[in-house]
């Protein structure tokens, strides 16, 4: 049965209050694991005040038998267990069902064979009204409820987790932070690192000397459009070279901008 967490308190999904603007929606063998980090800082200000909900699903719910076990070992043979798909399958559609009747939610799993998260991908979730995420374990899930369910499958690394659960708690913090109403000042979005295709420039702040190091001159100047310069050389520079793939693709785009 979903869950709805409202800051530290769990309700039956349904009750209370106005809509939030978006809904993460967490299918997982470790319900306890949420909000954990998401019930800190920003993303749990906002989580209290309404601004999103989060609503768990425990697999092991669905399971059938007799000890709610959820895997079985790999067809074809080989080391450690997979999710079974009728199980996995009834979790997913539990999850659907809960949703409101005009909903279009992305139905995502978590898996180092995904595709990459960008910051465009997660800018698409959060003008979504929700998203379900599918947390595995063991050697994965069976593939075959992957295909029949339409889910896709998002990697945020090429490193391998133990579960889903932290890569979703990390895409949900990515979206929560670009809602409406939970960063205070707006324009700190604009000049984030991916905001347009570049790592952001470095920052600083007092004291102006520390262990004989000073902040920029151009920095103390107050001259903005010089200021606005320097930002823009040093998000290149730091781009250039800690991530060529982005400068290479910064730079495709700057020409099919000119062509």
């Amino acid at each position: 049965m979903a869950k709805t967490t409202d800051g530290d308190e769990k309700t039956e999904a349904g009750q209370g209050a106005a809509a939030p603007v978006w809904t993460a929606q967490v299918l997982t063998l470790f319900p306890d694991m949420f909000p954990g980090p998401l019930g800190q800082s920003l993303a749990g200000t906002a989580l209290g005040k309404g601004i999103w909900a989060l609503e768990t699903v425990d697999i092991r719910d669905f399971a059938r038998n007799k000890h709610r076990v959820v895997d079985d070992t790999p067809a074809g043979g080989g080391p450690g267990m997979v999710m079974r798909p009728d199980i996995l399958g009834a979790a997913i559609d539990g999850a659907l069902a809960a949703q409101p009747e005009s909903a279009a939610w992305p139905l995502i799993y978590l898996s180092a064979r995904g595709r990459k998260v960008t910051q465009e991908m997660i800018g698409e979730i959060a003008e979504k009204p929700g998203a379900t995420f599918i947390c595995g374990r063991f050697e994965g899930v069976d593939e075959r409820v992957l295909e029949a369910r339409g889910v896709e499958e998002w990697c945020i690394g090429d490193f391998v987790l133990s579960g889903g659960e932290p890569a979703a708690i990390m895409v949900i913090d990515a979206v929560v932070r670009l809602l409406p109403g939970v960063i205070g000042d707006p324009a700190t979005l604009e000049e984030e690192s991916f905001a347009d295709g570049l790592l952001e420039y470095p920052q600083y702040t007092r004291p102006q000397e520390w262990e004989g190091r000073r902040i920029p001159e151009v920095l103390m100047s107050g001259h903005h459009a010089r200021i606005r310069e320097w930002r823009r050389s040093e998000s290149e520079r730091v781009t250039r070279e800690r991530r060529p793939d982005l400068w290479e693709r910064h730079l495709a785009q700057r020409t099919d901008i000119r062509d």
